[in-house]
């Protein structure tokens, strides 16, 4: 989505749309969106969507995401039940604000 947003950088578009364009179920791409402009990384004006303004926090973000990705493919990614295995005991906030006093 964010590629087709990007590669359509003077266009808007409505979210059914965008879904139709990358094949995707509208009610997935509408998700998307909102997370994304939480992100600022598109923007959003009465039912159109466009890539941010902002092309080199779009292009660092894309970025991380697709490496991100290959390191999860190169290691299988992150399980959580090992992880929370292995992972140290961290008190709760309120635990540690009774240890100050």
């Amino acid at each position: 989505m964010v590629t087709y947003l990007y590669t359509h950088s003077d266009q808007a578009f409505t979210r059914s749309e965008i879904a139709t364009a990358i094949s995707e179920n509208p009610n997935t791409v509408g998700t998307a969106l909102s997370r994304l402009k939480d992100r600022n990384l598109v923007r959003h004006k009465g039912e159109f969507w466009a890539i941010a303004e902002d092309q080199e926090r779009v292009a660092a973000a894309y970025d991380l995401h697709t490496t991100s990705e290959r390191l999860n493919d190169e290691d299988s990614g992150i399980d959580a039940d090992e992880w929370d295995s292995v992972a140290p005991e961290t008190p709760h906030p309120s635990e540690r604000d009774e240890d100050r006093q």
